[in-house]
């Protein structure tokens, strides 16, 4: 497998933009989350509690296809980046299944996973609460106009519980609030740096180090909050 490098985060934090950035700058083979029409969606929507499993399956296999197409990409490139990680997919299986459905969705993950490569590392993208709806609202994308504060705290305190027992490779935590990878070229150089130091397995100075889990705690308490000040 070639270099390969995950981008994770919460929506409107700078995923696909990170991940775009490396596109360019590196050359890196760009692997987007699938947006396939999920045929079981509509009736979701109509009786989650009868379709929520096919719904969640249909996600699931879309994305398992798709990591097994970076075998492949790998004979032509020596660099992947994907905006997201395929255990993720459990965190919103998480939201809708319970019971046996849940059950059963974790036996058929769980034998999937075995085949999905593992990244080099995750990056995972935070930032303050409020600074992430003032992302949103900049973005003014209506599916994402009803997203509160109170969602995203319970999304970031999911991918935390995932960190904390995801061993397939080391996970990196950045605020991106002071780091502007958009409009300053300074930015831009400053994040790319960050990543060609974590491939070489030389972080550069002031990178954050890898995440443990005796520290999660703390983590949550710096990114979560609509209160805290940009």
């Amino acid at each position: 497998m070639s270099r390969f490098v995950v981008i994770e985060g919460l929506i409107g934090v700078g995923k696909t933009t990170l991940c775009r950035l490396l596109e360019k700058e590196r050359g890196a083979r760009l692997v987007l989350e699938p947006c396939e029409d999920n045929p079981f969606l509509a009736a979701f929507y109509a009786d989650k509690d009868r379709y929520a499993f096919p719904a969640q399956m249909f996600y699931l296999a879309t994305r398992y296809a798709q990591q097994m197409g970076l075998q492949q990409t790998s004979l032509f490139t020596d660099f992947v980046v994907s905006d997201y990680l395929f255990s993720k997919d459990r965190l919103f299986a998480e939201q809708t299944l319970i019971g046996d459905e849940m059950d059963l969705y974790d036996r058929f993950a769980g034998l999937l996973s075995g085949a999905i490569p593992n990244p080099d590392f995750v990056l995972f993208l935070d930032a303050p609460t409020d600074v992430v709806l003032q992302r949103i609202n900049r973005r003014a994308i209506d599916s994402e106009s009803v997203i509160a504060s109170s969602y995203l705290d319970e999304l970031r305190e999911r991918y935390m519980n995932l960190w904390r027992g995801y061993t397939g490779a080391p996970i990196y935590i950045l605020d991106t609030t002071s780091i502007n990878y958009v409009d300053s070229e300074e930015g831009r150089a400053e994040i790319l740096a960050m990543i060609d130091g974590w491939l070489a397995g030389r972080p550069v100075a002031g990178a954050p180090t890898a995440f443990s889990p005796v520290s999660a705690p703390n983590q949550l308490e710096l990114f979560a909050g609509a209160a805290q000040a940009i």
